[in-house]
């Protein structure tokens, strides 16, 4: 029981770890046009985005609760070794991807991750794969389509408003609402993205309970730690997610928000295309819609794919020139190679583990 107790407490560590650099390496989704059109400084932005993103982890668990239900058949019977080995995965494929200034997902990486590390530990069948099409790879899709679409219509739409007006007056304009969309962006982000930490969290301690229940020994741990059960009127068992998670990812989430992302803000504010002030406000604000949508129907998408499509969709509205494809492409290529090269980072890393500390 020490030893389970122990990866417990190694479990939450290394998730709160990982929101923390999904924080970092995803403040560029929020800010990168707000800094890239000079509606704030740098500094500025994050400080906002990191209190936002705080607020919006802080209201809701849908995704989470999809991220602990969703992909895993059996959760008790997954084993600590699997968390830790996908959290492990993830955070190594999202340093990479940071490194090299790609604005992958944090999100599809946790996906990959677990994929990865249950199916080395527990086979094809242990990991629910229906899920995984029906929604993290359909949205892969979905969601930078709709961001796309939609940062391409409002553009148009303001293009036709202020047509008359002059130049200087919209981007004063469009600088100011930039930074209520900017903050908006971020509490949709916190509320996306933070909740999925907040969902290994709680799998890694149904791991736990499911080890103490094989050994008939008691939990050591109160009551208000453990997520509640629910049983629903199909005999099917769901798992809530503890305030305490809630808040400790949230915090998390914040700070890591707070410590930057220079080079992904880069690329985002200014290698993909240049942005005007309003072509910012227009990206933010459809990126915004999307995360809010499917944050509210449980569905775990990716911010930065969102909100990158979105930064296409408002620049390719003025002229499909002014975008570089060019870097577009790379990023494509990390959007592809982001679920299977975590899932093969948690499945080498689940056997160093398991060979290390065993079965657990």
């Amino acid at each position: 029981m020490t030893l389970a107790l122990t990866l417990l407490l190694v479990v939450v560590l290394a998730a709160l770890i990982f929101d923390f650099i999904n924080g970092f390496h995803d403040a560029a989704n929020a800010i990168a046009t707000t800094v890239a059109t000079g509606a704030m400084s740098l500094g500025a932005a994050v400080v906002l985005s990191g209190v936002c993103n705080f607020a919006g982890a802080m209201m809701g668990t849908e995704v989470a609760k999809f991220f602990v239900n969703g992909f895993v058949n059996d959760p008790l019977a997954l084993g600590q070794v699997a968390v830790l080995s996908a959290l492990v995965g993830a955070s190594v494929w999202n340093l990479l991807t940071w490194w090299w200034g790609l604005p992958s997902s944090s999100s599809h990486a946790l996906i990959g991750g677990i994929a990865g590390a249950v199916v080395v530990g527990s086979g094809w069948e242990a990991f629910n794969w229906m899920t995984l099409l029906q929604k993290p790879i359909l949205w892969l899709v979905l969601s930078p389509l709709i961001g796309f679409i939609v940062a391409f219509v409002t553009m148009i739409g303001l293009y036709w408003v202020f047509c008359r007006s002059r130049a200087s007056q919209v981007d004063r304009w469009a600088r100011g609402l930039q930074i209520a969309s900017g903050a908006a962006f971020s509490v949709s982000h916190g509320l996306n993205d933070a909740q999925k930490v907040m969902g290994i969290i709680t799998l890694g301690m149904i791991t736990y309970l499911g080890v103490v229940q094989a050994s008939g020994a008691p939990t050591g741990l109160p009551d208000w730690v453990l997520p509640h059960q629910t049983i629903d009127a199909k005999g099917k068992t769901s798992y809530g997610i503890p305030y305490w998670v809630m808040l400790s990812c949230a915090t998390a989430i914040g700070l890591g928000t707070m410590a930057g992302g220079k080079r992904i803000i880069k690329t985002m504010g200014a290698k993909l295309t240049r942005i005007s002030p309003v072509q910012g406000l227009a990206a933010q604000t459809s990126g915004t819609a999307t995360l809010f949508a499917t944050a509210a129907w449980g569905i775990p998408v990716s911010t930065t794919h969102c909100i990158n499509a979105a930064v296409l969709g408002a620049g390719s509205a003025h002229r499909f020139s002014a975008v570089r494809w060019g870097v577009v492409a790379n990023i494509l290529v990390a959007w592809v190679l982001t679920i299977p090269a975590s899932a093969a980072m948690a499945a080498i890393t689940y056997v160093i583990l398991r060979n290390l500390i065993g079965q657990a």
